[in-house]
Formats: C-alpha cells, sequence, structure tokens
C-alpha cells in the first residue's frame, strides 16, 4: 500500500488555536481532504507531520490518527519532561513514531541542533521511535557527527534542503555521505524547498540519484501537502495565505517520472515506509 509520509493537517482555528506569534493564519487543511486527492494515485497511507504553527499541542495530530486507525502514523514535537510515561505510551499506541526538531521553519526550536537532539534522543530511544529533523543543509553538516552517531534512526526532512548546493563536495557531499549511514533515512519530499521554483515539483536529478544510490532502502517519499506558503510571504499572523497551487496527482507522478524506474519508486511509496513507521507488510 501506497504511503505520503509528509503531510500536515489544519484544523478550523476556532477549535484547534494557532500559536499566537505564528507567521501566518494556516487555513484548513483536512484529512478528508487529503484522502480524497490521494485516492486516485492509490495513496491510502500517511504520515502526518506536526506544524510549527501547533507548538507542542498535538491535538489534532493524534485524533487524525485515531480516524486512519492502521493506516496512519505521527510525528510529534514533544516538551521533554512535559508528558508522563503514559501519556508517551498513549501517543504511540495511537501512532506516533517519531520526534520533530525544526531549525527551518520561522517558529522552529530556538536551541541548538546538539542541545535539543540529546534530549529528544532518550525518549526516542525508550519508545523505540526515530528523530525527525529540519534543518538547512548548513546546520545538518556542521552537526554530522552527532546525527551519525545517534542511538535511534533519524529521518532527514525535504531532501536536507540543499538549496544552492551540489551533492559531490562540501556540505553537500557530507550530507550524501550522513544519508550513506544505516540508521539515517531522507525524505524525498517538497523539492521546491530546495529550488529556486517555489513550484518545483520535479526533484533535482542529480540530488535524487545521489540518494537513491547511497540509500535505496532507506528513502520515503513524502507529499508535502497542503504545500505550505513560501517564509518569504509570510510575516503576518492574522492574514491567511494560500498554500502553493500544486495538483496532488502531478506531485506524485513527476517523482516516479524522475525515480525512473517503477519497482524501485513503489518501493520508496510502499515497502520503505512501511518499515520505518511499522506499518503491516
Amino acid at each position: 500500500m501506497r504511503c505520503d509520509s509528509h503531510i500536515h493537517v489544519v484544523g478550523p482555528p476556532e477549535r484547534y488555536p494557532q500559536l499566537p506569534n505564528r507567521t501566518y493564519l494556516a487555513g484548513l487543511a483536512t484529512l478528508a481532504h487529503i484522502e480524497r486527492v490521494a485516492a486516485p494515485r492509490e495513496v491510502r497511507r500517511f504520515v502526518i507531520v506536526q506544524p510549527s504553527f501547533y507548538g507542542t499541542d498535538n491535538s489534532l495530530l493524534l485524533e487524525s490518527l485515531d480516524a486512519l486507525g492502521g493506516r496512519g502514523r505521527g510525528v510529534a514535537v514533544i516538551e521533554p519532561g512535559a508528558l508522563s510515561t503514559r501519556e508517551l505510551l498513549d501517543h504511540s499506541a495511537r501512532g506516533v513514531r517519531g520526534l520533530r526538531i525544526n531549525l527551518y521553519s520561522p517558529l522552529g526550536e530556538k536551541t541548538s541542533l546538539q542541545e535539543r537532539f540529546k534530549t529528544v534522543e532518550t525518549l526516542a530511544r525508550n519508545l523505540n521511535w526515530h528523530v525527525e529533523v529540519i534543518a538547512p543543509l548548513k546546520i545538518l553538516a556542521q552537526e554530522s557527527v552527532l546525527l551519525a552517531r545517534s542511538a535511534v534512526p533519524v529521518v532527514i526532512d525535504h531532501y536536507g534542503l540543499y538549496t544552492g548546493h551540489a551533492p559531490y563536495c562540501g556540505e553537500g557531499k557530507i550530507l550524501v555521505e550522513l544519508v550513506g549511514l544505516p540508521h539515517v533515512w531522507i525524505k524525498l519530499s517538497a523539492p521546491y524547498r530546495s529550488s529556486y521554483d517555489p513550484l518545483a515539483t520535479h526533484p533535482d536529478p542529480i540530488w535524487l540519484a545521489e540518494f537513491l544510490k547511497a540509500a535505496p532502502d532507506r528513502c520515503v517519499w513524502g507529499s508535502d501537502w497542503p504545500h505550505t506558503p513560501p517564509h518569504e510571504k509570510q510575516g503576518n499572523g492574522n492574514m491567511m495565505l494560500p498554500y502553493r497551487a500544486l495538483r496532488y496527482e502531478t506531485v506524485v507522478d513527476e517523482f516516479r517520472a524522475a525515480v525512473g524506474s517503477d519497482e524501485l519508486s513503489e518501493r520508496i511509496l510502499s515497502g520503505n515506509p512501511a518499515k520505518l513507521y511499522g506499518f503491516d507488510a
């Protein structure tokens, strides 16, 4: 069964309030909507990732996982020490499989990756979860030793946000070497976040080839639905900005065409996420 390994769900703000210091007001993006647009491409499993504007309130994420049942998994944002063991086990029973560190979004973490990772890593190890990191390539390269020594699986978001870099030298080469480690996974998602084209749906062929060569069994695909607006358009927390105008079918088709192999693209869409997130075979 195909899996979209990176989506966000947004509820009505009067029921699910967004942080007061948000940089825009996120519009409705329901689970019913994503299931409807994904169905023509036979995507029926979803990994819901906690967006920055909800902070550590994972209520909607957990409710969405309940609605999906065995077809859903979650990547939550948790303040270490804030939840009891019982609450954490409840999160796990409902489908949470990872903890997110966000050093990319305007409302992301204020502490360093090193400081944040150590506390989150302990939680993840105790729960048999992974740690998902979204950070610019420069930070990933600077902290590559930390990530290489992780005691839990590490998932790197959005192609490692490599904008302006090549995979053959410097920080780009460090990222490719990091992805080659047996506990490191890469999300092949949101190519527009690493492109100068804000509507790019086709991944950079050079970077894609390097990731497929380094980790064919540890690549997972995600749509990044509903395609949040670019950072440069954000800034007014009271303004509801439109999501990027992308068709779900196009995002899937462009990715599969870029991979070029039906067998490998199906592994990335189905087999690899089943292994990472613990879906039934």
